[in-house]
């Protein structure tokens, strides 16, 4: 019998419980713990309803960065867009978080994107959200996720882009990344080289079933993906105050990281808005700027800040409220039902 998607709540173990603790209390009381199919297991995940809850919910699908799980970043944004009217849904991506998968902190583009397809499904066949009304809002890496899925599915009502990771190679600052770490270009080429066998090296051990090559997300240069001292606390908040977040993902991605095809986002029918950090050294504005300007849907606002300032803080508030607004002016627009 083919697994259902569970709309209702769904009480965390014992286990989950104790290991999540006061978080899982919070997480429970705003947003229960519900479940839906995806490919061949199935996404925790958690909806978000505006206080004043009726049917017929417009509702925004949250896809995360690299390595983020439903407890970090996205609860926040989240929040906010129910407190603005709009229902909001966050999971977990298959091997991370509260969802099943092995081998675990496994980040695989194209299953990610199967399970953000997944969720868009499910919020259409929820009884209390509009299927005319799904939005999608992705940051960093899930930027790229909500591009190529908005792209060709021509029912998705609005985008949001937080800081996409759209192109791994032309999307990337690479400039201001070796300006900030005080590294030349050959440093930078032996990190690279180390990075790129511990790649190869996973995808073999991953083609005979073995246990996976991991990189840290935040570590040493030639170990990690982030290397930049000044995300040190960052990422110790992260460890602290997301406990389903783990400091480790499968080297593999890297042979994988996503490609912008010049066209899509030319492609996609709903609007779309990109809301960008000027001092980012993992994304460049410049390029988002240039990708923006495929589609007469599209708007940019730029923010002070790098790339993580964006999470946090006073700048997370303009960025979210932002966001809402555009939300709103688009999924509430006068004379459509709520």
């Amino acid at each position: 019998m083919p697994f259902q998607p569970n709309f209702r709540a769904e009480a965390l173990t014992s286990g989950a419980r104790a290991k999540l603790g006061a978080m899982a209390d919070a997480l429970a009381d705003a947003a229960p713990l519900l479940t839906f199919p995806s490919g061949d297991a199935f996404c925790a995940a958690r909806l978000f309803l505006p206080s004043l809850a009726s049917r017929n919910l417009p509702c925004v699908v949250l896809a995360n960065g690299f390595s983020g799980t439903m407890d970090w970043i996205v609860p926040d944004f989240a929040a906010r867009f129910a407190d603005a009217g709009i229902a909001a849904l966050v999971f977990d991506y298959r091997h991370l978080g509260q969802s099943p998968g092995e081998p675990r902190q496994l980040v695989d583009v194209r299953r990610q994107r199967e399970d953000l397809r997944a969720a868009i499904a499910f919020c259409r066949r929820h009884p209390a959200l509009d299927p005319g009304r799904i939005a999608l809002w992705g940051t960093s890496l899930g930027g790229s996720h909500v591009v190529e899925v908005a792209a060709a599915d021509s029912g998705i009502a609005a985008v949001v882009c937080n800081m996409p990771a759209l192109d791994a190679l032309r999307g990337a600052n690479v400039q201001a990344k070796l300006a900030r770490a005080g590294m030349g270009r050959a440093p930078l080429a032996r990190t690279s080289l180390r990075l790129l066998a511990a790649a190869l090296w996973d995808a073999v051990r991953g083609a005979y079933d073995a246990a996976p090559r991991y990189l840290a997300v935040y570590g040493d240069p030639g170990r990690a993906f982030f290397t930049d001292p000044a995300l040190a606390e960052r990422f110790r908040a992260a460890e602290a105050g997301a406990p389903t977040w783990r400091n480790r993902v499968a080297a593999r991605f890297l042979l994988q990281a996503p490609r912008y095809r010049a066209g899509t986002l030319g492609r996609m029918a709903a609007p779309v808005l990109f809301t960008l950090a000027d001092d980012d050294v993992e994304v460049s504005a410049a390029f988002i700027r240039d990708v923006a300007a495929e589609s007469p849907r599209s708007e940019v606002r730029e923010y002070p800040g790098g790339h993580f300032d964006l999470y946090h803080g006073a700048r997370f508030e303009e960025v979210a409220a932002d966001q809402a607004a555009f939300l709103r002016r688009v999924l509430l627009a006068e004379g459509r039902p709520t």
